[in-house]
């Protein structure tokens, strides 16, 4: 039974595919290929901005974090300290800034992590990969040889004449 498509290589009435057909079926697929490697040259690529996005607003949470906190923790962090310890007050103020300090370098290293898993993402550059490698199989790709025609010929004009 025969694909109506013409996708198995055989034509419906049984003969075999002009070359016309065969160039446009590998056309067609070479095509689709191609579009596919854009799509997921996309995707990768995407998903490559995501991370560096994310890593982005690590930073800037860190930066604001330090940049809002630094005010009114440090003033309840000091008095709280000067009231549990009872230090002097410019040693506990000092330690409420030490404690901002290790809060923002904490943030900064959530952002430097998403930096370094973006900076990683070898998404597109694979897909360009993957390209290069079909493009070089397609390049060394040499056609199956034909039988010789007229062999075949000569052997349908012998069966021919034997079945009159």
């Amino acid at each position: 039974m025969s694909d109506p498509a013409g996708r198995t290589g055989i034509a419906g009435n049984g003969a075999e595919p002009s070359l016309g057909q065969l160039v446009a079926s590998a056309t067609t697929e070479m095509s689709a290929l191609v579009h596919d490697e854009i799509a997921l040259a996309k995707a990768q690529l995407r998903q490559d901005v995501k991370r560096g996005a994310i890593s982005g607003l690590g930073f800037g949470a860190a930066g604001m974090v330090l940049l809002f906190s630094l005010p009114m923790l440090s003033f309840a962090l000091a008095y709280g300290f000067h009231a549990w310890t009872g230090w002097h007050l410019s040693l506990c103020f000092l330690l409420s800034f030490g404690v901002n300090v290790v809060l923002a370098a904490l943030l900064g290293l959530v952002g430097a992590v998403f930096a370094k898993k973006a900076k990683r993402g070898k998404g597109p550059q694979k897909t360009a990969a993957s390209v290069k490698r079909t493009a070089a199989v397609l390049q060394n790709a040499k056609p199956h040889p034909r039988p010789d025609t007229s062999t075949v010929q000569e052997k349908a004009a012998v069966v021919a004449r034997s079945s009159v």
